[in-house]
């Protein structure tokens, strides 16, 4: 096997376990690893904005506003205005998306979180850049993407909405 098709093969090693990992949250929980992801957040830092909800996650606001929806009418996520600023809409877990994420299993990334947490900075910063580069060479380097380990669609611009 030449050098270009071992890489071939972790890449699509790396992208079927996160497919399998997300087949199995859908499974388990019925979330998608981003409705996760954004309800995790909420759950850890309380409420907040969409916006600010969409830069803690690193998702575009027209992203995160289509997962709200649906979570909210999953009734798993509300929204509130703010009574200071009648602009402001503020989300929050409702007690039914509390209690979904306290089932959920975790996500697929911690664990490489952890392991990548252990390497030393060169080790660490040799990955990250050949990742980047292979990001290039596939022209995917402008695609929105959280770090979060899932199959899901993901938009070649701000503007799409994958959920």
């Amino acid at each position: 096997m030449d050098k270009a098709d071992e890489v071939l093969v972790a890449l699509r090693r790396v992208m079927r376990a996160t497919d399998l990992h997300s087949k199995q949250l859908v499974k388990q929980v019925g979330l998608t690893a981003p409705q996760l992801l954004i309800m995790q957040t909420l759950h850890q830092e309380g409420s907040m904005t969409a916006g600010e909800l969409a830069d803690r996650v690193s998702l575009s606001q027209a992203t995160v506003t289509t997962i709200l929806d649906r979570l909210q009418t999953r009734n798993l996520i509300d929204r509130e205005r703010s009574e200071q600023d009648r602009r402001r809409v503020f989300v929050l877990l409702t007690k039914e998306g509390g209690e979904k994420i306290q089932n959920a299993p975790r996500p697929l990334q911690e664990h490489f979180v952890r392991q990548f947490g252990d390497l030393k900075d060169w080790e660490q910063a040799q990955i990250i850049s050949a990742l980047q580069r292979i990001a290039h060479m596939m022209d995917a380097q402008h695609i929105d993407a959280a770090p979060l380990l899932d199959s899901g669609e993901l938009s070649q611009s701000p503007s799409a909405s994958p959920t």
